[in-house]
Parts: structure tokens; sequence; C-alpha cells
């Protein structure tokens, strides 16, 4: 009687990467060598026409420590002048009626109180003054 030894079936365990890491090797090589090749992408900006007007300098407004009001055009290089509050509001409004577009800047000096911009803000929004802003100095770095 012979019997027969029968090869006992284990289960496996562990994956074989060999054949994956070998497969990952051949696709690296092949995008390595196609990479180069690619052309990239040109982008089509839109084209548009040239601009009837170009953008109008700002008006300037500088608030001084005594409180006083000072208006320089810089779109036609004037000095400063000292305005008064209602000198100041149709001085703007004309130059606003000449050109809609027209921002208007404020320039305070650092030791004028916050409350005294606001109040120029404020009277100039009230006459319906577009487009204001504030002037800064950048620190020096």
């Amino acid at each position: 009687m012979l019997i027969e030894k029968r090869s006992s079936r284990r289960l496996m365990n562990q994956i074989n990467v060999v054949p994956y890491i070998d497969v990952m090797l051949v696709l690296l090589v092949i995008f390595m060598v196609t990479a180069p090749l690619i052309n990239p992408g040109q982008v089509e900006l839109p084209s548009i026409g040239k601009s009837s007007n170009p953008p109008v300098a700002p008006l300037e407004v500088s608030i001084r420590t005594d409180q006083s009001l000072w208006l320089r055009d810089r779109a036609a290089g004037s000095d400063d002048k000292k305005v008064s509050r209602n000198d100041l509001i149709a001085a703007i409004k004309q130059k606003q009626m000449q050109n809609p577009e027209q921002a208007v800047v404020i320039a305070a000096d650092k030791d004028v109180k916050y409350e005294a911009v606001l109040d120029v803000m404020d009277m100039l929004q009230q006459n319906q003054v577009k487009k204001v802003g504030l002037m800064v100095k950048p620190r020096a770095q």
C-alpha cells in the first residue's frame, strides 16, 4: 500500500510585489521620456479695444494737524490750496461733473484725530461724492 503524501496547501498571506514594481518602473521611464516631448498648451487671451480715456489722477484732500483742509488736483499738477468745507465740496462737485470717474483721496497727517478724517469722509458721502479713498504711506521694511 502506497500512501500518497499530499502536500498540504497553506494559505499564502504575502503578496509578491516584484511584478508591480517592474510595471511602475516601466511606466516611470515612459513618462520621463515623453514628458519633454509634450508642448505646453497656449492660452488664447481675449483682446479688447483701447480705452477711450486714460484713468484720471485723483483729487487729494489733505487734513493738516490744525484741522485745515487743503485741496490738490493731481491731474492738473496744481499746488495745495487751502479751502473751506463748502469750497471743498463745490470744487470736488465741479471736477466730478467734468469727469464722473474722478476719485478723491484723503491724506491726513498722522497726528490728526481719526474723527476729523471720518467727518470729511461723511461730508463727502452726504454730498454724493463717489470713489473716496484714504492715502497712506507704506512702511519702510
